[in-house]
């Protein structure tokens, strides 16, 4: 049997002022996109590519005002000078046209392109595929074997078709970018949609009347934005080296207007008396551009991924 526990006046003593920390949260809590924010900030490949995207869109609203020339001025008695010149920074090509100009000019062009082709592929695929995945059953087949019929239609020959109907010109290269581009957005957005519906919340939005516009705006797209973004940064090297490729061939920006790839093409003939640079400028743009977006896409995809949480 234990003896009685005496009651002394030292265990009454008042609790210490610091007495609510011992359960108080230390780590400050932070959002989703601010949580995205810091590890992207981490990758310094990632942050290298998106500040090398953010400097050719500068470059590319204030590179043709700065030069003092336009991208359309011929001056044959300036024909092919070389980089590092007091007046043609860049150099000129076969026509005596300031190179520095045509190429910042081209950046406008070309990054216009493949930001429109972005757009264009999220706005159409996020919802087909979001209809698509959310309606299933028959719907989603007929949907889905319209999508692959279009997909297997040849790129160029679409390309082609639409110069004989349109003529060539910006938007039509955007629009026959666009109109097979957005069924890989709307694949991705139909898998993801496919398993976000099956999940409580989006069944009691259902149970409650909830029509199919409002579940995607309030439920499905914003649980999708990560796998989105990430595909639409890819995108935009894409496009922009589909449009280098068309004009390349002849099927792109008509003159005088300048991007990348007509700056390419135009240069074909200056490699036969030895004026290599004409190529190289719009070459190491266009890399420059692929590779800023697809590092950057990498590191955007590694920072919306949960897994990669700590």
């Amino acid at each position: 049997m234990q003896p009685d526990l005496k009651l002394t006046p030292e265990m009454f003593q008042p609790a210490p002022d610091n007495f609510k920390d011992a359960e108080k949260i230390q780590r400050r809590s932070i959002s989703y996109w601010a949580d995205v924010w810091r590890r992207l900030r981490l990758n310094k490949l990632a942050m290298l590519g998106m500040f090398t995207i953010v400097g050719l869109v500068i470059m590319a609203i204030i590179g043709p005002m700065i030069s003092g020339h336009t991208y359309y001025e011929q001056d044959f008695a300036s024909q092919n000078i070389e980089p590092g010149d007091a007046k043609f920074w860049f150099g000129t090509d076969g026509a005596g046209r300031d190179l520095f100009t045509r190429a910042w000019y081209g950046a406008r062009i070309s990054l216009f392109i493949g930001f429109m082709a972005a757009f264009l592929d999220f706005v159409i695929g996020v919802v087909y595929g979001g209809i698509s995945g959310l309606k299933g059953g028959r719907i989603d087949n007929i949907m889905m074997r319209i999508a692959e019929v279009l997909y297997g239609i040849p790129y160029l020959l679409m390309v082609i078709l639409l110069m004989v109907v349109m003529g060539p010109g910006l938007w039509t290269i955007i629009i026959a970018m666009s109109l097979t581009g957005w069924i890989p957005m709307a694949r991705l957005v139909r898998g993801q949609v496919l398993q976000l519906k099956e999940l409580e919340y989006v069944h009691a939005s259902m149970a409650l009347g909830a029509g199919t516009w409002w579940v995607l705006k309030k439920h499905i797209i914003p649980n999708t934005m990560g796998p989105i973004l990430v595909n639409m940064t890819l995108t935009i090297p894409t496009a922009i080296f589909n449009e280098a490729t068309l004009s390349f061939l002849g099927l792109g920006i008509p003159a005088p207007k300048a991007s990348w790839g007509t700056m390419a093409s135009d240069s074909l003939d200056s490699l036969l008396i030895g004026t290599v640079y004409q190529l190289f400028i719009p070459g190491l743009l266009i890399s420059l551009a692929m590779f800023a977006f697809n590092v950057f896409g990498d590191g955007l995809r590694d920072a919306l991924d949960p897994r990669m949480r700590k």
